[in-house]
């Protein structure tokens, strides 16, 4: 259903052609159908700390699922990945997959999570060592891959790659192709952020297996909920000076629920989120769009996003 005051996708309720079953995600909602394929809607929920938040964010299911799009092409000729076609701006149609319970993370640079972990005294993160002697936000010699197991709710769990294989999780055949897909496809990610003057600091990655057995990418890539980006430009002076770095990603979404104690913990209560702050947040999305992509930011009819969604979906499945 339409969130009216605010011009927001924070539910659907479909009934396609062949739709088989439902699944509902953080921030997707995704359809199954007949025939193996799918259809993945991007909403408007916004999620922090394994949390979905109470209010949406106008805009953010069309930026983040046009990224991906975008993402998913540039890197098709490396990686094999699900996208078939694009019939909305808040919509995605592609390959039924079974996922790979972990998500495999990658990270060139000592942030996020792992920052967090480092400063408690850790020096290590899913069984990698991390060096002495770093400061936030510096770079490792070589990216790291610090998966974590798939949670449908709730936290994402640490587990590192002998964990993974000793439990059975993913086979080491597969494992050791996802391994080999996630190193490409962050070699890749980062070629095309610096060509924007960016930085790709880590991101994460899922994987499925199709119904012939094929191992692809699913889910989004290299979008602002799913990878954390530095200013190429002003690097290498702000960790001269020690001073945070200017970040494209939703880190800002996280420290400023930080900032007001709270971090998905039991008995933490989520602060208020005023139409500011949805402005603000809406805002800083159409940045992180425009400056990923190198393109100007078209919004999308938002009078009535589930309509406009199953009709453009309707006409799209009768073709």
């Amino acid at each position: 259903m339409i969130n009216r005051n605010h011009n927001t996708l924070i539910d659907t309720n479909f009934n396609f052609k062949g739709q088989v079953s439902k699944y509902i995600g953080k921030v997707r909602d995704v359809y199954f159908l007949e025939n193996d394929t799918l259809i993945v809607i991007s909403t408007d929920r916004l999620s922090a700390f394994d949390i979905v938040m109470p209010r949406g964010i106008p805009f953010k299911g069309q930026i983040l699922n046009q990224i991906a799009n975008k993402m998913l092409k540039e890197t098709s000729d490396i990686v094999p990945n699900w996208l078939i076609s694009i019939p909305d701006e808040n919509v995605s149609l592609g390959i039924k997959c079974d996922p790979f319970k972990v998500e495999m993370v990658i990270r060139g640079y000592l942030s996020g999570h792992a920052a967090r972990k480092y400063k408690s005294g850790d020096r290590e993160i899913c069984g990698v060592s991390m060096p002495n002697g770093m400061i936030e936000n510096d770079r490792f010699d070589n990216p790291i891959i610090t998966p974590a197991t798939k949670a449908d709710k709730g936290h994402d769990e640490d587990i590192s790659k002998e964990d993974i294989l000793e439990k059975g999780i993913v086979s080491e055949d597969d494992y050791s192709i996802i391994e080999n897909y996630t190193y490409k496809l962050f070699k890749k990610g980062t070629e095309l952020a610096n060509k924007k003057g960016l930085i790709l600091v880590d991101t994460k990655y899922e994987f499925g297996k199709s119904s012939d057995g094929r191992i692809m990418l699913i889910d989004e890539l290299h979008t602002p909920d799913s990878s954390r980006y530095f200013y190429k430009n002003t690097y290498e002076e702000l960790q001269k000076k020690g001073k945070p770095q200017k970040q494209l990603s939703k880190e800002f979404v996280r420290q400023w629920l930080i900032e007001r104690d709270f971090q998905g913990l039991e008995g933490q209560a989520l602060p208020e989120i005023d139409d500011h702050v949805v402005k603000n947040i809406s805002n800083r999305y159409i940045e992180l769009y425009e400056k990923i992509t190198n393109e100007g930011f078209q919004k999308g009819n938002i009078e009535n996003i589930n309509l406009r969604i199953e009709e453009n979906l309707k006409k799209y499945l009768v073709n």
